[in-house]
């Protein structure tokens, strides 16, 4: 008894946030452990299927580190990252397109389509949806940063309630361009910013930020953020992510949490509980309200 007691109290503590957060939208960045371990695979897809009945519209982006290293070995094609940034040879690129956008997508689509959610796969090549531009090309090569994003074939997927699952691929500037590399973290950031999200949810394989001591750090603000970030607290890989929170949160998203999505159902556990479980990104008034 006491056992359903709990479970009815959970249920009860998440009406104000299903009642917040229903009719909004919500950008997912899905990688580390919860994309690769099939078990975490399946709560993922049944979170998602969950934010949906309630009225969520999620849109999820999709990283691929693992499997683009993993492939680019078996074609001795040489991998390296400068802060966290894969840098991308016209050759890697090829790569990197074809196990994103023809791998990796298309599984997710096939899996959470299985588990009943109206799934479409895309690119930022459909349609043009994401414009964009070297970010430095002779320290990264084929990296873009978006300088744009065209909404109008998300908000149509969206609005006849369709879930978009996206892969960070980009044009490039003529017919014969291999196209761009985009940093999946960078991209939600950019999607977040340019459809008014609500929030976005980064899924990794750490509790969130933790601090000089090891220490999860429950809450932020971009300027403690970028404190963290010049002592070198923040290195490697969560570099491209904390940088996206703060023009996230800097450009009009209420709130960016970082997760640990090797938790079953972190998503559930982050947004419709009173504590939350990782790190939360805030701006100067938030944090002092």
């Amino acid at each position: 008894m006491l056992g359903k007691i709990k479970i009815a109290n959970i249920l009860v503590d998440s009406i104000p946030y299903i009642k917040k957060f229903r009719d909004s939208i919500i950008v997912i960045k899905y990688g580390g452990s919860a994309q690769q371990n099939i078990e975490l695979k399946e709560n993922f897809a049944k979170d998602i299927i969950l934010l949906y009945m309630l009225g969520i519209k999620p849109v999820i982006i999709h990283g691929g580190g693992s499997k683009i290293s993993s492939m680019l070995e078996t074609l001795n094609i040489e991998s390296k990252f400068i802060n966290g940034i894969r840098v991308t040879s016209k050759e890697a690129m090829k790569v990197v397109e074809m196990v994103l956008s023809g791998d990796i997508n298309r599984e997710l689509v096939f899996f959470f389509s299985h588990y009943g959610i109206k799934a479409v796969g895309i690119s930022g090549k459909d349609a043009s949806m994401f414009e964009a531009k070297p970010k430095d090309f002779d320290a990264f090569g084929y990296v873009g940063e978006i300088t744009k994003v065209n909404i109008d074939v998300l908000m149509k997927l969206l609005n006849d309630g369709f879930v978009p699952i996206i892969s960070p691929i980009a044009f490039g500037d003529n017919i014969n361009h291999p196209g761009f590399n985009i940093n999946a973290d960078s991209v939600a950031c950019e999607i977040a910013k340019a459809i008014n999200a609500n929030k976005v949810i980064f899924l990794t394989d750490t509790k969130g930020i933790l601090d000089e001591k090891g220490e999860l750090i429950a809450t932020l603000t971009p300027k403690n953020a970028k404190k963290y970030k010049d002592s070198s607290v923040i290195t490697g890989g969560m570099i491209p992510k904390i940088d996206a929170c703060i023009s996230c949160i800097e450009n009009g998203v209420k709130k960016v949490h970082i997760i640990d999505g090797r938790i079953p159902h972190s998503i559930l556990l982050e947004l419709f509980t009173s504590n939350g479980i990782g790190t939360q990104i805030i701006n100067e008034q938030q944090s002092k309200s």
